[in-house]
């Protein structure tokens, strides 16, 4: 399977310098595309829009002094993101028109493997030019960890606080498991993820606890920018905090992401993780806002399901545990214990039977359901048979929470 390995850089401030300068022509050449698509032109590929580069370099002569494996990958990234437009379009989704590059980003910049040179902890990186007519001499930087060997593409990017990285893909081969139970996990909001084994076991896994702290700083420095003129030494000065500010919450919630993913795939004995394809934008339909008005605390989260869902995908798939993604339809509506279904509005954070009388914590009877919707899809297996008696006998022992 296919990894990245992120290693951080250091790097000379003229090396630094060379970077942000073939970064900002490489974006440049991708807006001035994005433009002529914007205003109605048609795109032609990515081989003939490549064709296009000396025109445009003679146009900015500038162009000259990037790397030419660096601006003939904007037009492959150009081609997937159109791909990806065309695609949607054919699927009957949101249309999703590829943006422009804001300045105040840095534009990723993809070398080939084959084009760079790795010598222990250094790395050197090409730049445009030959002889005389080359400008900037070739970025050295120091790798802070070792490479990894048969690596492919090399992706050199930058956080909020100006640190640069390289990001390292390459093959990892997949462990095996001998244990081959079964844990099913909902994912919620007032809790990142709550699971249940075939044997009765639940988990409860927290997601980051500091969102709500980072945004109010957040919003109090964005309020004070905002009174400042635009392009004056003060609000230069907040755009930056702003932008460390929300680098570091990246990084916490990215850290407790990656600790909960690694819990999952790495620590627990499970073979099998059954997760539901939770859709937070039906969790914040009409029908909910109008009950949670007041309550918009309580519908609102900001832990990233996406990134940990994909963080589970190939943590699962090197440590040699099967991931499925099951619909999870009404499953915090049934009762776990009879079948019953009633309707459980999000500020409702108990399950109450009114058939059967059975009290649980709502995402616990979530994940039950879940549990018991992929067993049912197994077949009538005498393990499976067995399974299904252990949730039912866990079931019976937190009737009385």
């Amino acid at each position: 399977m296919l990894i990245s390995k992120k290693i951080r850089l250091e790097v000379s401030p003229q090396d630094a310098a060379t970077l942000e300068f073939m970064q900002g022509k490489c974006r440049g050449l991708y807006n001035w595309w994005v433009m002529r698509l914007r205003d109605g032109e048609r795109w032609p590929g990515w081989k003939e829009a490549k064709e296009t580069l000396q025109q445009s370099k003679l146009h900015d002569p500038e162009l000259c002094f990037v790397y030419g494996k660096l601006l003939q990958e904007v037009y492959f990234r150009l081609d997937g993101a159109m791909q990806a437009f065309f695609r949607r379009i054919k699927n009957g989704g949101k249309p999703g028109f590829p943006r422009v590059r804001p300045r105040h980003c840095f534009f990723t910049l993809i070398y080939p493997s084959m084009y760079i040179q790795v010598e222990g902890l250094s790395l050197r990186l090409p730049t445009g030019g030959r002889g005389k007519s080359k400008r900037y001499p070739d970025v050295v930087a120091k790798l802070t960890e070792e490479a990894p060997t048969g690596y492919r593409d090399v992706a050199i990017s930058r956080d909020g606080q100006g640190h640069y990285y390289a990001s390292f893909v390459h093959d990892k081969k997949e462990e095996t498991h001998e244990y081959n139970g079964v844990l099913a996990l909902d994912l919620g909001v007032k809790t990142l993820a709550t699971g249940v084994n075939d044997q009765g076991r639940f988990y409860h896994i927290g997601g980051f606890k500091g969102n709500r702290w980072y945004n109010r700083q957040l919003d109090k420095i964005r309020s004070k920018r905002d009174r400042c003129k635009k392009g004056s030494r003060r609000y230069k000065h907040l755009s930056k905090v702003y932008k460390r500010v929300s680098q570091r919450k990246r990084n916490k919630q990215q850290d407790c992401l990656h600790k909960a993913s690694h819990l999952i795939a790495h620590t627990l004995v499970e073979r099998t993780v059954v997760i539901g394809d939770l859709s937070q934008r039906q969790m914040v339909m009409k029908e909910h806002r109008e009950r949670n008005r007041y309550l918009n605390r309580a519908v609102y989260n900001d832990w990233g399901l996406y990134s940990f869902v994909q963080m589970l995908l190939y943590k699962c798939f090197l440590s040699g545990k099967e991931l499925i993604i099951l619909d999870e339809r009404d499953t915090s509506k049934t009762c776990s214990g009879c079948g019953h279904k009633q309707d459980m509005p999000l500020w409702k954070r108990t399950y109450c039977c009114s058939e059967c009388g059975l009290v649980i914590d709502r995402d616990d009877n979530s994940a039950v359901n879940i549990l018991m919707r992929f067993l049912a899809r197994l077949g009538p297996h005498t393990d499976d048979s067995v399974r299904c008696a252990d949730v039912f006998t866990a079931i019976e022992d937190v009737e009385h929470i």
